[in-house]
């Protein structure tokens, strides 16, 4: 493995056993950052389990920016909030190489491209009323995120699974989520109080040996490096009261403009809504979303929202964005007295602005007080049990991905406790599993880089509808 992309950072040990000064401003060169966090973007296909996988390959293997065990500390407090948790997770690191810019950037990239491809394609699809040209071109990303993710299951597994006993306890997340659907958040919940309980009865199973940079050189940021900003008072209230200002300002700004109860005050206090109660990823909230918006609100029609959602899952960014599609398609029809692409175009910024903010003031109020409690054994403890809970987490979106991606149907068991969908074996998508082959001996034979298979895999996918065959 070559030298990590960065330069030396500052040391954080006076020699006395002390800490050292705080680290300067920026661990990596800040355009460096940029470059990166917009080369991740590209790359944001498959859901939270393909966007982990990203960064993971990125920042912890390639780059050497940050350690396997700062990394899934972030992560594990990234799976506790509300919102997209990759995205969350991007600007926890982009701040901690960055400081609060950094943050900014990396989160704002990080949907960037999603946001204005969407935006794109809702354009497209009220134009010419079908997305299946559109969709034909993104069929063939499907089957690669399939392996990527495969490969981010055993990648993570093999770093934060150190103990039998953390195996154990991915395992049964894994379970909880496949077989009983079991809520996430009950499962995270048990994850944290395992993982506190081996802490204290059982440390060696929870805290394991240094973390030196395994199999390459240090990272920028291991189990030393220290955080930015120390968290206070002031600096809470200043960043609270900015962030709830930014959040609520486009709110009150539509609300005396077009009124209390026109379609862009309604949609952004219902997305706000939303925004605060996604605990357990996208899956756990569109249901509601889509019962709201189909039939409370008309603001489209079912198969309107199972076409809205097949266009979030196969563009990049967080599959949340899926309510940008719905807030575009629900102000078009219904624009108010506006023209309905300036209707559609306000109501898709506005939702995906009220979505997203709220991911920022989580992590810059939280992150600092996490990154000071981070060498506190119960609370380490704890979040080891969810970083372990987690492994189980993400095999489950890659079952759940490979599932809906290599087939049209499932088969829904009830019996008792279990609830199971199996894939109907008789739908089978035979593109999307040869392309799966392809992408799996690009991965795991021929190690290509993921972009690569990412772009050989779309213009296999393309060619197939290209040809007349079956992609969707």
């Amino acid at each position: 493995m070559t030298a990590p992309d960065h330069a030396s950072p500052p040391p954080n040990d006076t020699g006395s056993g002390k800490p050292g000064p705080p680290p300067r401003r920026d661990l990596v060169p800040f355009r460096h950052a940029l470059r990166t966090w917009f080369v991740i973007s590209l790359q944001t296909f498959g859901g939270p389990a393909g966007q982990i996988a990203v960064m993971q390959r990125t920042l912890v293997e390639d780059k050497r920016w940050i350690g396997q065990r700062r990394f899934n500390h972030a992560l594990s407090y990234c799976m506790l909030l509300p919102g997209p948790e990759a995205q969350q997770l991007a600007i926890y690191v982009g701040w901690l190489l960055n400081g609060t810019r950094g943050g900014l950037a990396a989160g704002t990239l990080f949907v960037l491209p999603g946001v204005l491809t969407l935006l794109a394609l809702s354009a497209i699809y009220v134009t010419v009323g079908d997305t299946t040209a559109v969709t034909a071109v993104f069929a063939g990303l499907g089957p690669a995120v399939v392996v990527i993710v495969a490969q981010a299951v055993i990648r993570v597994g093999r770093r934060a699974l150190h103990h039998p006993a953390l195996v154990a306890i991915a395992v049964a997340a894994f379970a909880a989520l496949t077989l009983f659907a079991i809520p996430f958040p009950l499962v995270i919940a048990a994850a944290a109080g395992i993982g506190w309980a081996l802490s204290r009865l059982a440390p060696h199973t929870i805290h394991p040996q240094k973390d030196t940079g395994d199999d390459g050189p240090a990272p920028v940021i291991n189990d030393d490096t220290l955080h930015h900003e120390p968290p206070s008072a002031r600096r809470n209230l200043r960043i609270l009261t900015v962030g709830l200002v930014a959040w609520a300002l486009p709110i009150i700004a539509v609300a005396v403009l077009t009124g209390a109860h026109s379609i862009f005050t309604t949609q952004a206090v219902f997305f706000s809504g939303t925004a605060l109660v996604t605990f357990g990823g996208a899956y756990a909230v569109l249901a509601f979303v889509a019962q709201r918006a189909v039939e409370v609100y008309a603001w489209l029609t079912p198969t309107e929202m199972v076409r809205g959602l097949a266009l979030a899952e196969s563009t990049p960014g967080p599959l949340i964005m899926v309510v940008q599609f719905v807030a575009f398609l629900g102000a078009y029809h219904h624009p108010g007295g506006l023209n309905p692409w300036l209707a559609a175009i306000i109501a898709a910024l506005l939702t995906t602005w009220v979505t997203f903010v709220p991911c920022f003031l989580f992590i810059f109020l939280g992150a600092p007080y996490v990154e000071r409690l981070r060498h506190n054994t119960t609370l380490s403890g704890a979040l080891t049990g969810i970083t372990a809970a987690v492994v189980g987490v993400i095999a489950n979106l890659a079952v759940f991905f490979a599932t809906h991606t290599l087939f049209t149907g499932t088969r829904d068991i009830h019996t008792g406790p279990l609830r199971i969908a199996l894939p109907a074996l008789d739908t089978a998508k035979p593109v999307a599993l040869a392309l799966t082959a392809v992408a799996a001996v690009l991965v795991f034979g021929l190690k290509w880089p993921m972009l690569r298979v990412l772009t050989v895999c779309a213009a296999l996918g393309a060619a197939a509808a290209a040809l007349g065959l079956p992609v969707t």
